[in-house]
């Protein structure tokens, strides 16, 4: 399916130097902030207080939210859980005051709003299991970073692989990048959705990759340079990356506008990834292929060559 097609190749391989310059300066300012101010993660990696409360009606979450904000708690978690009638609450450990202080002091608050509040469970989550998390959501990253790599070498050919994997983790490393520069929190919602981001990256290569292997199949562009037929590949592609990526981010913006705060930094990860990896998928992954010198012969197999008397008896 096509909204339009366009005749004539738009030479995008000719500005590739200037676009990865832009993206080179972007990747090194998110790297730049990630060091310098670092990622403001949520309770379930530094620890913290989760507790569930129950209201005989349904629960007015931005009221719980306001209560506990005149506490002195900017920095918390409040989204409904389970039923309408149940909320949970997190909320980062405090100096100076356990966790059964610190609900009563919350509990205190919410029942001076509506005195039939109900707390069910308080937990307190520690640092070594904030660490653990820590390290599984490196090595989910880790592993589908290599499961990638290997399934694109096989798929394709190594340079490829290359390619597109560097790619899709400079569309990574922006995502973080912005958390840390505006200082967004980064909850376990968010890891998923930068693991999403990176295999939906990934398949955007995937497509033009393989549209470049169909263009030197091609009788009337297979011997075309290789610059022209990635720019053939990106350009006949560009009508299903519009339907593709356009009704993704349509739902994505619904998250992002009308999910509330729990859908909040789930949706914007999703969406500073679904367009940073469409410029990565055009700009970073088939340029940086040409310039690994990517050709003819690394997707198509050479035609064996038929010897005249192969089988003659002499």
């Amino acid at each position: 399916m096509e909204f339009f097609r366009i005749k004539k190749d738009i030479p995008f391989m000719r500005h590739a130097l200037v676009f990865n310059v832009i993206s080179a300066l972007t990747f090194v300012a998110a790297v730049f902030f990630l060091f310098h101010r670092g990622l403001h993660l949520s309770i379930e990696f530094t620890g913290g207080t989760v507790m569930e409360v129950e209201y005989s009606q349904a629960a007015d979450v931005d009221g719980v939210r306001t209560a506990i904000e005149d506490l002195g708690y900017t920095d918390m978690q409040v989204q409904s859980f389970g039923t309408a009638h149940d909320v949970l609450i997190r909320l980062p450990a405090k100096q100076g005051m356990d966790s059964g202080a610190l609900s009563q002091k919350v509990i205190g608050a919410l029942k001076a709003q509506h005195p039939d509040v109900i707390l069910k469970r308080v937990e307190f989550v520690g640092p070594q299991v904030g660490d653990e998390l820590t390290h599984d959501g490196l090595m989910a990253l880790g592993m589908l970073v290599i499961g990638i790599v290997i399934y694109l070498a096989f798929r394709f050919e190594w340079k490829y692989a290359v390619s597109a994997i560097l790619a899709n983790l400079h569309d990574v490393v922006i995502i973080l990048g912005f958390f840390a520069f505006f200082q967004w929190e980064f909850s376990l919602t968010v890891l998923a959705a930068v693991l999403a981001v990176l295999g939906y990256s990934v398949n955007e290569s995937v497509v033009v990759f393989d549209r470049v292997r169909e263009t030197f199949r091609d009788r009337k562009h297979g011997k075309m340079a290789v610059p022209d037929v990635l720019n053939h590949a990106i350009t006949s592609t560009i009508s299903r990356t519009i339907i593709t990526h356009g009704s993704t981010q349509l739902v994505v913006l619904s998250m992002l506008f009308f999910g509330g705060p729990t859908l909040h930094y789930f949706a914007m990860a999703l969406t500073i990834g679904i367009c940073f990896g469409i410029y990565s998928s055009v700009f970073v992954a088939a340029a940086l292929a040409m310039w690994l010198g990517v050709k003819r012969e690394d997707l198509l197999k050479p035609a064996k060559e038929k010897v005249e008397n192969d089988g003659a008896v002499v």
